[in-house]
């Protein structure tokens, strides 16, 4: 190991739509998690791996904090509160166009003071903000709850002062060796990760409720690194949706959405993968699925 080698994680916390997953993409400088402008994109607590001169900070993207109405939502509940178990330092992100601290806010305050862990601010979107000084208005509203040990101004979309944002998270991090190999981007398997890639263009295609319906499961994932006669990936995958309307929506007059869907899932794990892409979509209704334990341990979302 180096010597002064830091390593640890560091936990991004807030409220939906704030931009976790951009700035953590941001961050790791690959895309590694699923954004949409839509709330609880993110279901897992995702760890990304941003690799530095003498350190490695391992970045855990949270669920938004919201008000569980199913098992599902108690699931992404209980991904935030295990992650902030092990992490040495935690970033709190909000939005810089806010107008005033949610419950929602209030509750992640809360943990925060119970995980006793250092914790910045850090305000995010400030390219949106109509004038520089708003800025401060939102860090008045949150420094008057919390005593932060750093406030950072950023712009996951832009890149503004993400080498300030890792300074400051260097600085929790222990002596220790990596806790990854150097080229890894996230924790996830290629598995995972198409089934995200998938999940986020669904999001990105349908409007109203149906994405918070949906699940993706990979069924089948043959890939050229295991078996070598292959030139393309094939991926076979079940987009599980809660009623028949649903599914219609998902497949659309005349199969247009759902090949709209396929082909820029496609586009983007050819781009992760580094293969020519293959994916075969299936919809499926499971009514319920999100109330159903032995449904989300299938899909993922359980111990």
């Amino acid at each position: 190991m180096e010597v002064g080698f830091r390593s640890g994680c560091v936990a991004l916390l807030g409220r939906p739509n704030v931009g976790k997953s951009s700035l953590a993409n941001a961050l790791v400088g690959e895309k590694v998690m699923a954004v949409s402008p839509k709330a609880q994109t993110t279901r897992h607590a995702i760890r990304g791996i941003v690799q530095g001169d003498g350190y490695q900070i391992v970045l855990v993207d949270t669920p938004g904090v919201h008000e569980p109405r199913h098992d599902l939502g108690r699931f992404m509940i209980s991904q935030i509160r295990a992650a902030l178990e092990d992490v040495c330092g935690i970033c709190f992100v909000v939005d810089a166009t806010s107008k005033g601290i949610s419950s929602l806010d209030r509750r992640v305050l809360e943990w925060i003071q119970e995980a006793g862990r250092p914790a910045l601010l850090c305000v995010n979107k400030v390219d949106l903000l109509a004038r520089k000084d708003d800025f401060w208005d939102v860090v008045a509203l949150y420094q008057d709850q919390y005593r932060f040990d750093a406030v950072v101004p950023v712009s996951a979309t832009q890149g503004t002062n993400l080498d300030v944002l890792k300074e400051a998270m260097v600085k929790w991090l222990p002596e220790s060796p990596p806790l990854f190999p150097e080229e890894f981007l996230i924790d996830r398997t290629e598995r995972f990760l198409s089934e995200e890639i998938i999940r986020e263009k669904i999001f990105l295609a349908v409007e109203e409720e149906v994405p918070h319906c949906v699940a993706v499961v990979v069924e089948s994932f043959k890939s050229p690194d295991e078996y070598p006669d292959r030139k393309r990936l094939a991926v076979r995958a079940s987009i599980v949706v809660e009623k028949e309307g649903q599914k219609g929506i998902i497949i659309g007059a005349n199969g247009r959405m759902i090949k709209a869907i396929r082909e820029a899932a496609e586009s983007d794990m050819e781009r992760a993968f580094g293969y020519p892409v293959d994916l075969d979509l299936w919809v499926k209704v499971r009514p319920k699925w999100r109330k159903n334990p032995s449904m989300l341990r299938h899909m993922g979302y359980g111990s």
